[in-house]
């Protein structure tokens, strides 16, 4: 798959940019850039079948894994180990750059390729702010369904 041809999705504030899906890797790995507005990022989650590392290409990030926090720049790699409750979000004032690195990759692709919002292909530009809000109950069974357990507020895992 050529970067032209890269199938795009936007998710809370994120737009995911698959430049290699499992199933494109033989089902070791899928790669995908994500452009992260400010103040956005994910969830807190876990993912026991699919590991997962972030290289960070531009911008100011924060990493909550299992309860500790630490911020990232430009250039910081960040290995979730396998099942740790994991959450990201972008700290600086403008839009920030990832690589993500999901192994072997299925309930990455299958997330969010479901409860994205697909875009035209070749999209490399945040959508406009506003615009409908995510149905969190939708994307919640949508994850669950593929192998990802979100931690709501409520301190529950759904």
């Amino acid at each position: 798959m050529s970067a032209l041809q890269a199938d795009t999705y936007y998710l809370f504030g994120n737009l995911f940019r698959f430049h290699a899906h499992s199933t494109d890797t033989g089902g070791a790995y899928c790669l995908i850039e994500t452009l992260t507005a400010p103040g956005a990022g994910a969830p807190p989650n876990r993912h026991p079948d699919d590991d997962q590392a972030f290289y960070i290409l531009d911008g100011l990030f924060e990493f909550m894994v299992d309860g500790e926090t630490v911020q990232a720049q430009a250039g910081s790699f960040v290995k979730i180990p396998t099942g740790a409750i994991h959450a990201f979000r972008n700290i600086g004032s403008a839009p920030g750059r990832l690589l993500i690195i999901n192994s072997p990759g299925r309930v990455h692709d299958g997330f969010f390729t479901e409860a994205g919002k697909a875009m035209p292909v070749g999209t490399r530009d945040l959508p406009p702010p506003g615009g409908q809000p995510p149905d969190i109950p939708r994307v919640v069974e949508i994850g669950r369904r593929n192998g990802l357990e979100f931690l709501l507020p409520d301190g529950e895992a759904h």
